[in-house]
């Protein structure tokens, strides 16, 4: 278990899995740059579920060393249920800059 909270990396240099509290549940996905991916949910840009039902938060984001690691965790993270979910972001805390 991660007690610490994740400290952002240059973007490009790892990928994350991160999970959105949204309107309606959670959303589950991968990225290698968690702040532009945020912003893009918010912006009504990104997912198709996150156009419908906007996030209101962060909950948490897991680094990775590449892509093929992130999406095999996504894989396994998207067959919990958003309960377990939830309890997965607890030990993966992440906060994003204030711009």
């Amino acid at each position: 278990m991660n007690s610490g909270i994740v400290e952002p990396q240059q973007a490009g240099t790892q990928w994350y899995l991160y999970l959105l509290e949204c309107q309606r549940g959670t959303y589950t996905g991968i990225t290698n740059n968690l702040a532009k991916r945020y912003q893009a949910h918010c912006l009504g840009k990104g997912a198709r579920y996150t156009r419908a039902n906007p996030p209101v938060a962060l909950l948490g984001a897991e680094p990775f060393e590449d892509r093929a690691a992130a999406s095999r965790a996504e894989y396994q993270l998207k067959q919990q249920t958003a309960s377990q979910k939830r309890r997965w972001a607890k030990q993966w805390p992440y906060q994003l800059d204030a711009d």
